[in-house]
């Protein structure tokens, strides 16, 4: 039996109209979900669920990822704002996405790129400028890689999801969130689970210093260790304690109420 003509050329259009109503569905429910967390603590991020898949994929069915949440008042304040001064000074200011320090790193860059084609030499040293916002989003919902077919689709979905965080966030939530989730060994998301790991304690125990030297290795986790440092966190975490005083010490938490 003949499916009408009328009926067919309906197929399409209904199909069209899904395509269409695609961006509309996902700008709700990322809304929902950004505005979910705002309350809601996050029981696991996609760097987290991606790490584990990597570990399965490896033969590594041992592997467990260390992860236990702590609200900033059970947190050693010197570890959220050691993360501050390390990474986004301007923090409380911006609105997600620091100018000025994007417009630094890139002056930054492009002198190691030439530096590095006069030497011969392949390019180190390079700065980013990811704020805290930004780190936020990016463990929370995307995912990991360098592949360039999905380099642009992740920055885009990094730059919505950072502008939702900082809408529908207060500072001190978003804060809150990164001390929380982000990675300061291989597996070890979070102060409580790195206090736990490295020092057996709570975070609600970890020294200035502690927390310095875990704020130090949050460029690369897995290649720097908070617990027996080398010379680089060491130069670090003190440059880090130093830019604490700077941007008031402890005080600061309450410039983000």
């Amino acid at each position: 039996m003949n499916v009408p003509t009328a009926a067919k050329a309906r197929r399409p259009r209904r199909w069209f109209r899904w395509l269409l109503a695609l961006p509309f569905l996902f700008a709700a429910a990322s809304i929902l979900q950004v505005a979910v967390l705002r309350f809601v603590d996050p029981p696991f991020t996609a760097f987290m669920a991606a790490r584990m898949f990597e570990a399965w994929g490896q033969g590594e069915w041992g592997f467990r990822i260390a992860y236990d949440w702590r609200d900033m008042e059970r947190i050693a304040p010197s570890l959220p704002v050691s993360m501050v001064a390390a990474e986004d000074q301007n923090f409380a200011v911006h609105r997600g996405f620091d100018l000025a320090a994007i417009e630094k790193a890139r002056a930054h860059n492009r002198k190691m790129v030439e530096r590095a084609e006069k030497r011969g030499r392949p390019v180190t040293r390079l700065r980013g400028a990811s704020t805290i916002s930004q780190q936020v989003a990016k463990n929370l919902f995307l995912w990991q890689g360098r592949h360039a077919a999905t380099r642009w689709a992740r920055k885009g979905l990094e730059a919505w999801y950072t502008v939702l965080i900082e809408i529908l966030w207060p500072k001190h939530r978003i804060l809150e969130v990164y001390a929380n989730v982000a990675e300061f060994g291989d597996g070890v998301y979070g102060g409580q689970a790195a206090a736990r790991s490295y020092w057996g304690k709570d975070a609600a125990r970890l020294t200035p210093a502690e927390s310095a030297r875990l704020a130090a290795v949050l460029p690369a986790p897995r290649r720097y260790s908070a617990q027996k440092p080398g010379p680089y966190v060491q130069r670090q975490a003190r440059r880090i304690q130093r830019q604490v005083g700077q941007i008031g010490g402890t005080a600061y938490l309450e410039t983000l109420r």
